[in-house]
């Protein structure tokens, strides 16, 4: 998966298209990221306490993969992620846009 946790994306389809945000779960095997403050649900939570009262609190729900693009860090417009190896023979991720790595 060319996204990873801790990068910061933009939403490119969905109802929290065009929310920027970051990444604050990836999950490989089904293919999808949490992003924070977008793809909000509301859950209703009952009180676990006495005189406690039931909420409602907005919770992220994962999104897929494919739906987010990531922000350069270098020019700062969302691109597409290649990859390459440097002088060490290490693989990079690199922008599709300027063609600088992304740390």
């Amino acid at each position: 998966m060319k996204i990873k946790t801790g990068d910061k994306v933009v939403i490119t389809r969905g109802k929290s298209r065009g929310k920027t945000g970051k990444v604050t779960v990836a999950l490989p095997k089904e293919y999808k990221i949490v992003v924070g403050g977008a793809n909000l649900h509301k859950k209703h939570r009952k009180p676990r306490r006495e005189r406690e009262k039931g909420q409602i609190v907005h919770v992220p729900f994962p999104i897929p993969v494919g739906n987010a693009k990531i922000i350069c860090p270098a020019c700062g417009k969302a691109a597409r992620i290649g990859y390459k190896f440097d002088e060490k023979g290490e693989k990079q991720r690199v922008c599709k846009k300027c063609d600088k790595p992304i740390k």
